[in-house]
């Protein structure tokens, strides 16, 4: 594994999800298997967030997250690299009634919280792949996470997963050319230059990066799980289940236990880590 990985283009990161626009508000909802996802994620924030926290959520689109912080009592600065995102973020809040935990919103950019001072929040939060979007500055962005973290707080992120992708997709992949697919996964990286038919960049995480990238850092890993593994292929089957049943719940119950397992850890499309300062 080589570890150059493409540049990162803010430009482009903010012009796609400016034109990506509502349907990132539906992305965790639209099939069972993206529910799972949203239920995985949910899980840690509210195991590791407590209520009444300040929080940086970083990344937060149109606000799903934001909405379970204020169902905890927290407190929110929402920040993002779209306008658009944070213009729908301000009318879901509006709908759903979760402004009021919202402190304010503010355009940023993972990777410099310079107008943040040191040990600012008590939590913050980049779900949703803010970090696979950075490439090679995804250190420089995690510490300036961990710099506006209090002593004691937690740092809550998911990053795209590599082998865990390309499980969900191989189908297709597989159309890949070889060498394109060589340079992919000995980089991680989904740029033109690995391949020109790319046409959604970001770098995809093995797990043993996340080790990586908290070296030298002064956090400490208290949970590393995967997202999306046991239900990935089986959408199908799991329409007919109501999210309240006792059946869904034992999904739940059985996708967590699986995705904290070492050795599935790569196997989701998705890699949490929570660390604390």
């Amino acid at each position: 594994m080589t570890t150059q990985h493409g540049p990162y283009d803010p430009f482009w990161v903010a012009n796609f999800y400016d034109e990506y626009a509502g349907k990132e508000w539906e992305r965790l909802v639209a099939m069972p298997v993206d529910r799972v996802s949203l239920e995985i994620h949910s899980h840690y924030l509210r195991r590791y967030v407590q209520p009444g926290s300040r929080v940086l959520e970083i990344g937060a689109g149109p606000g799903r997250f934001t909405q379970l912080l204020a169902e905890l009592g927290c407190r929110v600065l929402v920040a993002d690299i779209s306008p658009r995102q944070l213009e729908l973020h301000a009318e879901k809040a509006r709908e759903f009634g979760f402004e009021k935990a919202v402190e304010e919103r503010r355009r940023l950019d993972i990777c410099d919280l310079g107008e943040f001072a040191d040990a600012s929040f008590d939590v913050v939060l980049a779900y949703g792949g803010p970090l696979s979007y950075v490439f090679g500055r995804a250190g420089q962005a995690l510490g300036e996470c961990t710099r506006v973290c209090k002593p004691g707080g937690h740092v809550l992120a998911s990053v795209m997963s590599l082998w865990g992708s390309l499980h969900k997709t191989l189908g297709q992949d597989l159309d890949v050319p070889a060498e394109s697919m060589r340079r992919i996964i000995a980089t991680g990286d989904l740029t033109p230059a690995n391949w020109q038919g790319i046409t959604h960049r970001c770098h995809l995480f093995r797990a043993a990066e996340i080790h990586s990238l908290l070296d030298g850092l002064p956090l400490r890993i208290r949970t590393l799980s995967a997202s999306g593994f046991l239900s990935t292929h089986w959408n199908q089957q799991l329409e007919g289940l109501e999210p309240h049943s006792e059946a869904w719940q034992m999904l739940i119950e059985m996708e967590l236990q699986a995705c904290a397992s070492e050795g599935c850890l790569d196997a989701g499309t998705h890699l949490i880590v929570v660390a604390q300062k």
